[in-house]
């Protein structure tokens, strides 16, 4: 089995690169080696910057998973949300660089960082979901709901706005927006910035922070384990 993801530990900076073909699809084996990965991250005490390919962070789920059974979709997203929620309570802190278009699962990635830099381009990010016929779990509502800026929550959730990278700052699946030449280099930069930090009043803080989103997801992963999609 070949692996899918690598992760390189170096100055206190852990960076994930995800590489499932040509959309980064999110399957099962994924998940799993993006939670080695992070375990990896958390034993060296270090900052994790999440990426993946030139041009395409993340198209979303393994839609063969996804079109498998109800059960094994569930199955998916269940999984899915868990990784998520792990990343939202990450004892240091999270960093995705989007390096191309987010969608679906991908732009939940977004959502579950703690700074999430994108590079310009001609790149859509959102949740496509109800465009291709699903119904959107409560695990991606209330990350929508609880990450989102709110002008945007239902144009996201409920009709399936694309947005552009830059667009895509304002909505708030982006913190900042910058050149293909300054991509890495600003990651970089802000990566190290982050490990100035005391982690342990950061991650005291963020689970403070973050208390209220934290239950109502452990809530929506246990509604999602008894519902369809």
């Amino acid at each position: 089995m070949s692996e899918l993801v690598s992760c390189q530990i170096e100055n206190q900076v852990a960076t994930i690169t995800m590489q499932n073909g040509k959309v980064n699809a999110i399957s099962h084996q994924v998940i799993d080696e993006l939670n080695q990965a992070l375990d990896q991250a958390e034993q060296a005490q270090a900052v994790v910057v999440l990426t993946g390919q030139a041009g395409m962070f993340s198209g979303g789920y393994d839609l063969k998973v996804m079109k498998e059974s109800m059960s094994s979709a569930m199955a998916l997203v269940e999984k899915g949300t868990t990784l998520t929620r792990r990343m939202l309570s990450f004892p240091y802190p999270v960093l995705v660089a989007c390096s191309g278009h987010a969608i679906a699962k991908g732009a939940f990635l977004l959502l579950a960082a703690d700074y999430r830099i994108g590079v310009d381009g001609a790149f859509k990010i959102g949740l496509n979901e109800v465009a291709i016929g699903m119904t959107m779990h409560h695990g991606g509502v209330e990350l929508a709901r609880g990450r989102l800026a709110p002008v945007f929550f239902n144009r996201s959730v409920i009709l399936a706005e694309m947005v552009s990278p830059k667009e895509a700052v304002t909505a708030g699946f982006l913190d900042k927006v910058v050149s293909e030449a300054e991509f890495v280099p600003t990651v970089q930069a802000i990566a190290h910035a982050m490990t100035k930090l005391d982690m342990k009043a950061h991650h005291q803080t963020k689970l403070k922070a973050r208390a209220e989103l934290l239950q109502v997801l452990d809530e929506s992963i246990e509604k999602d384990r008894h519902s369809s999609l």
